[in-house]
């Protein structure tokens, strides 16, 4: 894939960029709420906790300073960092994969897929034999199951057109929705209840430090295997023969790429419920001015991603505050007119057959 000069000589500036933008988000974004705190005292805070640093720091804050920031606001934080990032470079990876700029994980039904399987956890007890793991497990159970359904059933005679792929997603999205919403009406817990549809509009308010470690894993290990695969998923934006031409096992390939942003996705709405239109937007937002080669795709969809999902949690804190919304409506007031202008434009497809 041919790269322009400037780009080339531009992308290190652009990742530094965006690297120094999502420090400064991070930073205010852990500043922002009822009590506000100073961005010095918040890094004093935060490299006291660093093993062979901490000792070098002099602790001029309070106690209940520390709680705040240390043990709410920074895992809440780094929670958005984390789904933000995997949920963009899922969405690239799927749009390169369908062929289809419309994709993500929330419209082909996979966010759905993944929510049926963590409500069977969280209302029912199901996989508790899984223990601490049964809830990421059976997210990414549901996840997978829900975009075989999808792949499966939008073939036609072999084949399947981005748009017969999108309007399926759509039919296994609404019926992971409906079997979601059957759980809850059968359930008898109703705090759990609560708890559930709460989690289903997407929410941060869980993170803490514990449960980061399983979906900080994933994503990092996940996003570095997709970027890995960057000429692969250059060849599949060309079609599936000629892929085939340049030494791509374009079935084998398909299947790890489902697989691998199953897991992803389901981990993310494991530990954050389901934020939509994330993986939909952020590629679209990065392609103007970085191109649609997946080596700077990726990792500029993933900074970028993280930097747009904490400020859409600041903002679902401030709107109604001291209430606040879930990160999910927020996310769907956004992607949703997003989406219909892609429409308008006929932008969903990457130069193939879009009926």
């Amino acid at each position: 894939m041919r790269v322009r000069p400037k780009l080339e000589t531009h992308f290190p500036l652009i990742v530094a960029g965006l690297l120094l933008t999502l420090f400064i988000s991070v930073t205010a974004s852990v500043m922002i709420g009822p009590i506000s705190i100073p961005p010095q005292i918040i890094w004093k805070i935060a490299f006291s906790h660093i093993p062979g640093v901490g000792g070098w720091i002099e602790p001029d804050w309070s106690k209940a300073r520390e709680t705040i920031i240390w043990e709410i606001r920074f895992p809440r934080v780094l929670l958005g960092v984390l789904v933000g990032a995997g949920l963009a470079v899922v969405g690239a990876a799927m749009q390169a994969l369908f062929k289809n700029a419309l994709v993500d994980p929330f419209i082909m039904g996979v966010s759905s897929g993944a929510s049926v399987g963590a409500t069977l956890v969280i209302l029912m007890g199901a996989f508790s034999v899984f223990g601490m793991y049964a809830l990421s497990i059976a997210a990414f159970l549901g996840a997978l199951t829900a975009i075989t359904f999808v792949l499966v059933l939008s073939q036609v005679q072999g084949r399947a057109t981005p748009i017969r792929m999108l309007l399926t997603g759509i039919a296994v999205s609404a019926i992971g929705s409906a079997v979601t919403n059957l759980i809850i009406a059968l359930a008898k817990n109703e705090a759990g209840i609560r708890d559930a549809l709460f989690w289903l509009f997407g929410s941060l308010t869980g993170a803490k430090w514990e449960y980061l470690k399983i979906p900080g894993l994933v994503v990092v290990m996940g996003g570095l295997l997709l970027i890995s695969q960057y000429r692969p998923l250059n060849a599949m934006l060309m079609g599936e023969e000629t892929a085939g031409t340049l030494g791509v096992n374009t079935h084998r390939f398909r299947i790890f790429i489902i697989v691998l942003s199953a897991l992803l996705t389901g981990v993310i709405v494991s530990v954050s419920g389901v934020i939509g239109f994330v993986g939909l937007m952020i590629p679209h937002m990065v392609r103007p001015v970085i191109g649609s080669d997946h080596r700077r795709l990726l990792p500029v969809s993933a900074l970028w991603g993280a930097i747009f999902v904490v400020w859409v949690d600041v903002l679902a804190r401030m709107i109604i505050a001291p209430e606040e919304l879930p990160i999910g409506i927020v996310t769907a007031l956004c992607g949703g007119p997003f989406f219909l202008w892609i429409m308008r434009r006929n932008l969903y497809s990457f130069g193939g057959d879009g009926r």
